[in-house]
């Protein structure tokens, strides 16, 4: 089995790719009006729209974003980009806090309210478990 992908269901497809290409610096290769990835060597992030659901079942077809499920990116400086996040009109939710088990992170929301977390290790042993 190979991990693909990480599918982001979005109410509005259009602001949620524009999100994700200001969030996380990558452009989005556009397949339909309904879908589109980012992608880099370690994770692709598909994004799309509540009609794309439809093909997957005609059940499928109502929105609910989730607050259980959290997208993590390790970053270098997670101050440096709290202060980028801020301005890109994203929904704080954590400022830049050391959690007990060494990493520094930023919760925020996309606008479809899906959690993302930016964190760098701080502690000797986090810094150890992504050398």
């Amino acid at each position: 089995m190979t991990f693909t992908s990480l599918r982001i269901i979005s109410k509005d497809i259009k602001a949620a790719v524009a999100f994700y290409e200001q969030a996380i610096g990558l452009n989005a290769k556009w397949y339909t009006e309904d879908f589109a990835e980012l992608s880099r060597d370690s994770i692709t992030i598909a994004i799309g729209s509540t009609r794309t659901m439809q093909l997957f079942s005609e059940g499928l077809t109502g929105f609910r974003g989730t607050q259980s499920t959290i997208i993590e990116f390790l970053v270098k400086d997670v101050d440096r980009e709290y202060e980028r996040i801020k301005g890109i009109g994203a929904d704080i939710i954590q400022e830049p806090t050391t959690m007990p088990w060494g990493n520094r992170s930023l919760l925020f929301s996309d606008p479809d309210g899906h959690m993302i977390n930016f964190f760098t290790p701080v502690s000797a042993e986090a810094v150890q478990k992504f050398l």
